[in-house]
């Protein structure tokens, strides 16, 4: 990582970390700085805001105006920055359980609203940070400590969520996939509207020992071999596609965004 990225963005004198040894989180932490290292963005300019859990701690080391609030609550405190401060340029950060449980009816708002936020998902497929419970994006059969015998829910798709509740830009990559989920981040912020972008990480400590996936070398292999780019999806067979997930930009439109149209209202009693 260039000094600058460090000296410029990162609260020095809290790091290092507190992410066990092989967890994902710092690469996609990394991945925000760099991104907003590399647009050139005004550091008074930019609020990063996040709730609870393993990822939410990412806001703590940033260093820019930042918010941590309660759990599965980033995105109502986001939408009140953003209407406080309709240029500032609002970064949520937060995990699959934070933003898909507890915080899913405001992810599904947000969304639908079209605000110019930037929401960005730590997506561990487990809590982390309070036990290493299921979450909605926990693989069916999958064990943690409150499926023991296997977990019979079906997962969340959070891109296919925020595409269904509204997001206007939307994509994924992965903690293997830094570079393009720096790129993503870059282009989610520059977006016009609300953007969604998931980072796939890895949990080695809870996820990947439950289940015995290995090291934590294993699980990034395991993000390696298992996310393909979209983009050449319908260029392989049907059996190159089994058991795959994909990394890229699944949406990317132009809607009215939601706090200048709410400022269009305000000037019609002007």
């Amino acid at each position: 990582m260039p000094s600058t990225v460090i000296e410029n963005n990162f609260r020095m004198d809290r790091l290092p970390h507190i992410w066990c040894p092989g967890c994902g989180h710092g690469i996609l932490m990394r991945s925000i700085a760099v991104a907003i290292e590399e647009l050139g963005l005004i550091k008074e300019n930019v609020c990063i805001v996040s709730g609870i859990g393993c990822s939410s701690r990412a806001s703590g080391y940033l260093n820019f105006n930042t918010l941590h609030t309660t759990h599965g609550r980033a995105l109502p405190f986001a939408t009140g920055v953003k209407f406080a401060s309709p240029n500032m340029h609002v970064v949520v950060i937060t995990g699959d359980g934070d933003c898909s449980a507890i915080g899913g009816n405001h992810l599904i708002h947000a969304c639908r609203r079209n605000i110019d936020i930037t929401a960005i998902v730590f997506n561990n497929n487990i809590y982390g940070m309070t036990g290493g419970q299921y979450s909605p994006t926990t693989n069916t059969n999958d064990l943690s400590t409150t499926s023991p015998y296997g977990n019979i829910d079906r997962p969340f798709d959070i891109c296919e969520l925020a595409i269904g509740a509204g997001a206007t830009f939307v994509a994924r990559a992965t903690a293997y996939h830094a570079k393009q989920m720096i790129d993503y981040i870059k282009k989610g912020i520059n977006h016009k509207g609300f953007s969604l972008i998931e980072g796939m990480s890895l949990c080695p400590t809870y996820y990947g020992r439950k289940n015995k996936k290995g090291s934590a070398v294993s699980l990034m292999n395991l993000l390696k071999e298992n996310y393909l780019d979209v983009s050449i999806k319908d260029k392989l067979p049907k059996e190159k596609l089994e058991n795959k997930s994909f990394y890229g930009v699944f949406k990317d439109s132009i809607m009215p965004e939601y706090t200048e149209e709410y400022e269009k209202i305000l000037n019609k009693f002007k």
